[in-house]
């Protein structure tokens, strides 16, 4: 009898969809394996757990645990289905897909069908499309794909749809055998139809379905990000940006300052560069859920460290967000001699522990989108660089 419960983990997107194949025997295991793009990257503390555990439990999202995982074997054994998400009930396994489908023609698809290639895929007879809609493979998300592919099926003769989450692992030629393997998982001794794109010109409601999906820049959700230091300006320059976007009057604008989101956010965290990173990515996490549905959301947070900002970025992209990096890259000097709130003399005190830039590292992007030294320059003056960064961008039009 087990007296200490397994350690649980909830994945990536990509992580999730490696799993789920690998549980429905779509693709052969273990994670982790040499070479293997198939990997599971665990937090220090569960990895530890694990280690000791000698098994981690893979949870969803929503904390429903889905596989189990020997660790550091990674061999999986699968202990229930995905319950949730768009189109779930096209999610079949490759036995399921077999069984149901036999004799039909596959058609890979990983991008919305174009009026030649249905026209092409009429030929072919009864059909099966395989809408590969696994995290980073289709340029459409994968509900827009599935979406664009149902409705390319209604207008062939015998066409079904199954969904497969084939994730991409920006390893062009491990991608592409992967793909292989799980496309002829999925196909058995059916014949296997390769579609060579060579137009354009999609019918009016697939059209309608890229176009929703993939909005101008200036229609996007976006979220523009301020990090520097303390007393470089940045909260100015934010409040600045959504003062000139609300008098335009095109956009609403959500603030996430960095001190307001810690008072009602984040209350109960302290000081600690734990807690300051947890912070900054609960207004990452915020942020990227504001830009999902089409919104602007502000930041502006000391966000020092690079890893920290990555998370954010993935979370804005994850969201089919825009994000936007703002480096405020007053230097310390200048941010020093202002200090308006004496926080610069404590620290050297000694009575801030941690504090960015005399105690603790700031790590500047090399990822900025724009960067912009407040040093000698009214905030107009400052604000002008930023706003000239997000029209050659075409976010926006101030």
């Amino acid at each position: 009898m087990r007296d200490v419960p397994v350690p649980q983990h909830s994945p990536s997107p990509r992580e999730l969809d490696d799993i789920e194949l690998i549980v429905s025997g779509a693709l052969p295991g273990p994670l982790n394996a040499p070479g293997s793009p198939l990997t599971l990257a665990l937090p220090d503390a569960v990895a530890s757990a694990a280690t000791v555990d000698g098994s981690v439990e893979i949870v969803d999202p929503e904390g429903l645990p889905l596989a189990r995982v020997t660790w550091p074997a990674g061999e999986v054994t699968g202990l229930s289905s995905p319950a949730y998400g768009p189109f779930r009930r096209l999610y079949l396994t490759p036995e399921q897909t077999r069984t149901e489908y036999a004799g039909r023609t596959v058609v890979p698809v990983a991008d919305a069908l174009t009026t030649t290639e249905i026209d092409e895929i009429a030929a072919l007879g009864p059909v099966l499309l395989l809408a590969l809609v696994g995290h980073g493979t289709p340029s459409l998300s994968p509900v827009a794909l599935l979406r664009a592919t149902l409705l390319a099926a209604d207008t062939l003769p015998d066409a079904a749809v199954v969904a497969v989450p084939l994730a991409a692992h920006d390893d062009p030629e491990a991608d592409h055998a992967l793909g292989v393997a799980v496309v002829a998982a999925y196909a058995g001794e059916d014949e296997v139809h390769a579609l060579a794109a060579d137009s354009d010109d999609y019918p009016d409601a697939i059209a309608a379905v890229i176009d929703r999906d993939q909005p101008a820049p200036a229609e996007q959700g976006l979220v523009v990000f301020f990090t520097g230091l303390s007393g470089s300006g940045k909260s100015t320059l934010a409040r600045a940006l959504m003062d000139r976007i609300l008098e335009q009057g095109a956009r609403t604008v959500t603030s996430l300052d960095g001190d307001v989101v810690r008072r009602n956010l984040s209350a109960g965290l302290t000081f600690s560069k734990e807690d300051r990173e947890t912070n900054i990515r609960r207004i990452g996490w915020v942020a990227a859920e504001i830009s999902r549905h089409g919104g602007l959301a502000v930041c502006s947070p000391i966000a020092p460290f690079d890893s920290t900002r990555q998370d954010v970025r993935r979370y804005v992209d994850d969201a089919g967000g825009a994000f936007f990096l703002v480096h405020v890259a007053t230097p310390l000097e200048e941010c020093e001699r202002r200090d308006r709130k004496g926080l610069y003399a404590k620290a050297r005190r000694g009575e801030i522990p941690e504090f960015t830039g005399i105690s603790s590292p700031y790590e500047e992007p090399a990822d900025a989108d724009v960067r912009v030294d407040t040093t000698g320059r009214s905030i107009d003056d400052a604000l002008d660089d930023v706003i000239e960064g997000l029209r050659e961008a075409g976010y926006l039009d101030l």
